[in-house]
């Protein structure tokens, strides 16, 4: 089967057509913007309880395009399309979930109102509650969360920003939750609230994951992060709320992750320390990296990531079926290049 045969790619290609499309009947010429991002990292991998390995790994490369065609002058069609490159192993797919061969494609309208979109895209926790502590560069950038980052057949709604204020939420039925990262078969409903004052952010959300067959099963999170000149610094506390007793699982209730992220840019290097305390998913995590600007596009990095609990590291290129919990956490050292474009 060929990669424009698969359903994930027509969706693709269809909704990067349908912006195109309005606007074919408009006198205006709707904006495009192409772009790109190779990221590639070399590696040395130490698994407490499995063999040791070094090799090549993607660091979430991508190619895309995203569109906005104004309507007037309070409203505009927007769309975007974005597809996973695993550069290590030749394919379309995301090196991660490697049953993903599409990041985002979306469509929406955004105006004085605010944005309301529909496709896979970036979801609401995520952007208020996660992002601001996932900042580093390697393939092991943002493993401190209980939450997804995207999810199919979400609707989105984002409010404008009133006095620094704004909300958003965002619902997935089960055909799409069940084909992110969670892989639960059950509707998935996400609500937040952002204050921005000055360079302070202050964010906090609830994310609904769907009935994974023990009731209630919800992550609350709240984010505080400060930029100061050349040094930030961001702190974020999740906890499950779930009719799970199971000691020891992903969502058993009461499940906590506490994280401590700063970077600090000194010259054309910006040197990140995250420190992290994620209940039965990574445990104990350190995360230490360095970014080397080359030039506007391009720039070195160089990470070492540990975990105590198995959560992000797992076998030579491999992904998120290839996990085992029995390796019980290690560390990996990944030096890598990423070029934007």
């Amino acid at each position: 089967m060929t990669f424009l045969t698969t359903t994930p790619a027509r969706m693709a290609f269809a909704l990067s057509g349908s912006l195109c499309c309005s606007a074919a009947f408009a006198q205006d010429t709707p904006e495009l913007d192409f772009y790109g991002s190779l990221r590639t990292q070399v590696e040395s991998v130490h698994p407490d309880r499995a063999d040791s390995y070094t090799g090549l790994r993607d660091a979430y490369s991508r190619v895309g395009v995203s569109g906005q065609y104004p309507i007037n002058a309070g409203l505009a069609l927007v769309g975007q399309v974005e597809l996973p490159v695993d550069v290590a192993n030749a394919r379309l797919r995301d090196p991660y979930d490697q049953d993903e061969n599409i990041r985002i494609a979306s469509v929406g309208v955004k105006g004085t109102l605010g944005a309301l979109t529909y496709g896979q895209q970036w979801m609401p926790y995520y952007n208020a509650v996660a992002a601001p502590v996932d900042m580093f560069s390697t393939y092991y950038s943002g493993y401190a969360t209980y939450t997804v980052f995207r999810v199919a057949k979400t609707l989105a709604y984002t409010t404008p920003t009133y006095n620094g204020l704004s909300f958003g939420a965002g619902y997935a039925p089960s055909s799409g939750n069940r084909r992110s990262t969670s892989r639960i078969d059950d509707r998935r409903w996400q609500a937040v609230a952002t204050y921005v004052r000055g360079d302070t952010r202050l964010a906090a959300g609830v994310d609904d994951r769907g009935d994974a067959g023990y009731g209630k099963n919800r992550i609350y999170g709240v984010t505080l992060s400060h930029q100061a000149d050349a040094l930030y610094l961001a702190v974020k506390y999740e906890a499950f709320e779930t009719g799970n007793r199971q000691p020891g699982g992903f969502s058993t209730d009461g499940n906590r992750a506490i994280n401590l992220y700063g970077h600090y840019a000194l010259g054309k290097s910006t040197i990140k320390l995250m420190l992290a305390k994620v209940d039965n998913y990574g445990d104990e995590i350190i995360h230490l990296g360095i970014d080397y600007a080359l030039s506007r596009d391009a720039r070195l990095f160089a990470e070492l990531y540990r975990e105590a609990e198995t959560a992000a590291l797992t076998t030579r290129r491999g992904g998120l079926a290839d996990v085992d919990a029995g390796v019980r956490g290690g560390r990996a050292l990944a030096v890598g290049l990423r070029y934007d474009f």
